[in-house]
């Protein structure tokens, strides 16, 4: 039994360990942790090292094998941290709790600890994060109704507590970028970065406020420029070069963000397990319907990556990326697993999976078979409570993108332009201009048809390569229409 002593993280509150460079290293890893860096799983393993009785650095450490898909290894950690509870600070405990409930697939248990203790313990930073990463997968599969405005309000019921903390800063600008609040999202985050030039976080921000903006230049720019100092170790690597491919393929820019998939992403290179899903599934299946032909990367690879997710339960976020998957490659015994799963969950009583995720999957796999009526009969009620399969915006917009295709290939165009109308009021981009030309050469409008390809034309033929499968279908288009 470790009694706690008069040692104290950068937050002032106690950590249950006699050894002061046990807690150094603790310290030291929970920072790269929470600025996404390479290197925390070290720091953290040292600190046990030091003191295997450190208990709260097991349920860190625990934590961290969950963020990067490791269940078996987080429970493990947990375990061995709540084995070692004795004696340590209520805090410790209900923080190595709340990794123990999510390891175990208790995701939305673990969200209502975590509240309930960043109500008595505001500066707890990784539970701070634990609770922002479950709204983030929808609390591992039971959904988040309120998501964002939910993890909205807990950041802002802890932000007089946090003051100019780094980390906090970080986080608070993801929570308002997500509630469309993106100047201020950009002024928190580019005074995290002030603090600490290397917070991820911080710069994940800045580009998701840069996305937003429709500012894929300047995005790409800041972007690019940052990840030059940033350890292509880091597993965030992954998704923030994800980011930046997004940012290419706004610009016209397919061989730019192929490059970066067969580099950064691409799940037999780099993203081998399936906590990059999200990123190589989304890329995919993007360069897949804007230019309307199949990518050149293969499918196969990244149906291997998601294919726990046709028998294993998990978060509705995986499932979603998974069903891209598993309907772009062709494999039909994967995605009817997937699918049969997600329906018996459904007649069982699960709300969640019949309202939301079931839909989803087979709106996608309707769509992958070229039955556009279908996919929007299945995508359409969806779509509205679209944020309780977690994840950003700009994560989430692949299932609107997919949804606004089957409008335009159903020739349901007056949906399609209602779309694009409330996308184009936020933001323009020269995708949304493009896709509105097509909707109004459906609807025999030619001369406004015209116009809005040849603006789309004017800014992929400024910042783009000079012929990619989008540019040469808009072409196509405008050719007709002359």
């Amino acid at each position: 039994m470790v009694m706690p002593g008069n040692i104290k993280d950068r937050y002032g509150m106690t950590l249950s360990t006699n050894s002061p460079d046990a807690a150094e290293r603790w310290q030291e890893g929970v920072d790269l942790l929470l600025g996404q860096n390479y290197g925390a799983e070290e720091k953290l393993q040292e600190a046990i090292d030091l003191d295997e009785g450190f208990a709260v650095a097991h349920g860190c450490l625990g934590f961290l094998h969950m963020t990067r898909a490791r269940p078996e290894e987080a429970r493990a950690s947990a375990k061995r941290g709540l084995e070692l509870v004795d004696g340590i600070t209520d805090r410790e405990r209900q923080h190595i709790e709340a990794v123990n409930l999510w390891a175990n697939g208790k995701g939305t248990d673990a969200v209502r600890l975590a509240k309930e203790h960043l109500g008595e313990y505001p500066r707890d930073a990784v539970v701070m994060r634990l609770a922002q990463r479950l709204y983030m997968l929808g609390c591992s599969g039971a959904g988040v109704q309120h998501f964002p405005p939910a993890l909205f309000a807990m950041m802002n019921e802890v932000a007089p507590h946090c003051g100019d903390d780094w980390a906090f800063l970080g986080q608070y600008a993801f929570a308002h970028h997500e509630m469309g609040i993106i100047d201020k999202a950009m002024e928190l985050a580019q005074k995290s970065l002030d603090l600490n030039p290397g917070n991820a976080v911080a710069a994940h921000s800045v580009t998701h406020s840069y996305f937003e903006w429709g500012d894929a230049m300047s995005g790409g720019n800041f972007l690019g420029n940052w990840l030059e100092g940033f350890d292509p170790r880091a597993t965030y690597h992954v998704h923030l070069s994800w980011h930046q491919a997004l940012f290419e393929l706004a610009l016209g820019r397919y061989q730019e963000a192929l490059q970066l998939y067969e580099e950064w992403i691409r799940p037999t290179c780099i993203a081998r397990n399936i906590s990059g899903l999200s990123d190589s599934a989304s890329l995919m299946w993007r360069l897949q319907i804007y230019g309307k032909e199949a990518p050149p990367m293969p499918w196969d690879e990244v149906k291997e990556q998601a294919a726990p997710a046709a028998t294993n339960p998990g978060p509705a976020f995986r499932d979603a990326h998974a069903a891209l998957a598993f309907a772009a490659s062709g494999d039909h015994e994967l995605m009817d697993q997937m699918i049969n799963r997600l329906r018996t969950n459904a007649e069982n009583g699960n709300v969640f999976a019949k309202e939301i995720i079931l839909p989803l999957a087979q709106g996608i796999y309707a769509f992958a078979q070229q039955d556009y009526s279908t996919a929007v009969d299945h995508l359409e009620p969806v779509f509205p409570q679209l944020t309780r399969i977690g994840g950003s915006h700009a994560q989430r917009e692949v299932f609107e993108d997919t949804l606004l295709e089957a409008y335009l290939r159903a020739e349901q165009f007056d949906k399609a332009e209602d779309m694009l109308q409330e996308r184009l009021g936020r933001r323009e981009t020269p995708r949304d201009t493009f896709w509105l030309g097509r909707v109004l050469a459906g609807k025999g409008e030619a001369a406004a048809a015209q116009g809005n390809l040849a603006k789309a034309s004017t800014v992929w033929q400024k910042t783009g390569d000079a012929e990619t499968p989008e540019l040469t279908n808009l072409q196509e288009l405008a050719g007709n229409l002359a």
